[in-house]
């Protein structure tokens, strides 16, 4: 009959996935939670896809009691592994709107309000760069999309430049540059030039220029078409030296991206302003609000100085796409994709709701936290600051432990659910690491922690 329903209405199960939602978004995840073995986990699901289904509220069933219990608790206060996360209630709240509103965010014509928005956001991004009102871009799922994105459009730029003649293409980075770099070279069949870092691991304007130098006198001509500066380095939390780097690529025409996926949400910090001097002269970035911009996942903001080298990279065209309007803006144009959900909408809301003030002293907050930190580690015998902080990763040792007894360590916390941490290495040796991106993390809680770094390590865990 015209008018039935196909799919079940089912309101006690709607209720119920509002009310586990809510309760997620006030109350946090357990910190204890952890993944599980694969057999044990296939175990606890049972057979799920199967021709009658099994009801939506045993799939909730399955999904509180066995599936979120087995993932890592990224927003607890006390993950300081690899870079966790912390969306502000607004953004989580925000998502499950973005989602029932069903809005395809590819083209100006299909999702003009979202785009409007998150428009608004990316240019509030790239003012802290210090770049024009007309640069722009839009929003891919993570740094690695945003990368690689970047770089063809990079490509793009040298090949119409040079009019397609170069043996093969090449883009500079150093061996601190985050592991999505080498792939988009992999993925894009090109070479990546290594720049030597300095003690720190940076790339500087020095060390560049010394590279290219030996590549000949015209870099772009032999294939270099761009260098790749990190903002914070994932390891590390260091920042290139971008002013002299800038000075270097402007010198020889090459295009300069900047991977600021977690570090650039720092630009909005007066106290580490300096760090970020050349990023002006930038030809693109991405930064991830997923990190530390307080949004949820997946959300990477990929900005371009001069966007149109962006869509004359991206832009796809086909029969059913002609009747696209080509002077609007389409986020389609600017990536490596086409089909595009309006991810960057949480992140515009909680943008909204909070302002811009309160992100930059929630970004100042985790900074002074990272210095304090910094401090009571350097006031205990038995630890070693490896380095000063850039911005908010701490690299420490616990003098006399090898990499066996950190890894007892971190197993033993993870499974208390004290804290994430999990070692590192930093110039060959093992290091513990610490990465702040929350501004609720107190830093008397983690210099408890540091104390009982104080005795022995714990036992070695069992396996499972």
């Amino acid at each position: 009959m015209t008018g039935e329903r196909f799919w079940p209405h089912d309101e006690q199960l709607l209720r119920s996935v509002m009310d586990w939602s809510w309760r997620r978004i006030a109350g946090g995840q357990d910190p204890q939670a952890r993944a599980r073995p694969p057999a044990e986990l296939d175990a606890a699901l049972g057979d799920t896809v199967v021709p009658d289904g099994i009801g939506g509220h045993e799939a909730l069933r399955l999904f509180t009691q066995v599936m979120v219990p087995a993932t890592r608790a990224q927003d607890n206060p006390m993950n300081l592994a690899y870079v966790p996360a912390a969306p502000t209630e607004a953004a989580l709240v925000f998502d499950l709107a973005v989602s029932a509103a069903e809005m395809f965010a590819g083209t100006w014509e299909a999702g003009a309000g979202a785009i409007a928005a998150e428009n608004q956001a990316l240019t509030w991004l790239a003012s802290l760069a210090g770049w024009p009102a007309s640069a722009g871009g839009c929003f891919v799922s993570g740094a690695t999309m945003g990368n690689l994105s970047a770089l063809v459009a990079a490509r793009e730029r040298a090949r119409r430049r040079l009019d397609g003649a170069t043996a093969r293409w090449r883009f500079a980075a150093t061996g601190d540059a985050h592991s999505s770099v080498r792939a988009a070279a992999t993925v894009m069949d090109c070479e990546v030039l290594d720049v030597p870092g300095d003690e720190r691991g940076r790339m500087t304007g020095a060390a560049l220029a010394e590279a290219l130098d030996a590549v000949g006198p015209d870099p772009l001509a032999d294939g270099v078409f761009a260098v790749v500066v990190s903002s914070g380095t994932t390891n590390a939390g260091v920042v290139d030296d971008l002013a002299g780097v800038a000075e270097v690529c402007l010198d020889h025409g090459l295009w300069l991206h900047v991977d600021g996926a977690y570090g650039a949400a720092a630009m909005v910090a007066p106290s580490v302003a300096p760090l970020f001097a050349g990023m002006e002269h930038a030809d693109s970035f991405v930064v991830d609000p997923h990190k530390w911009l307080f949004a949820p996942y997946d959300c990477c903001a990929l900005v371009y100085r001069e966007p149109e080298h962006g869509a004359a990279a991206h832009s796809q065209f086909a029969n059913y796409l002609e009747g696209l309007d080509r002077t609007a803006w389409n986020p389609a144009d600017f990536a490596v994709h086409l089909t595009r959900r309006a991810r960057g909408l949480p992140f515009w809301f909680s943008l909204a709701t909070h302002g811009t003030d309160r992100y930059r002293e929630a970004v100042e907050t985790v900074l002074a936290t990272t210095r304090a930190v910094a401090d009571e580690i350097r006031s205990r015998p038995h630890l070693k600051l490896v380095m000063e902080p850039d911005l908010s990763v701490v690299l420490f040792e616990r003098v006399g432990w090898d990499l066996a007894d950190y890894e007892a360590w971190s197993v033993h916390h993870a499974r208390a659910g004290t804290v994430l941490c999990v070692p590192t290495r930093w110039e060959g040796r093992p290091v513990l690491r610490f990465c702040f991106i929350n501004p609720t993390t107190d830093s008397d809680v983690v210099a408890s922690i540091l104390d009982g770094l104080a005795g022995e390590p714990p036992a070695k865990p069992r396996p499972g």
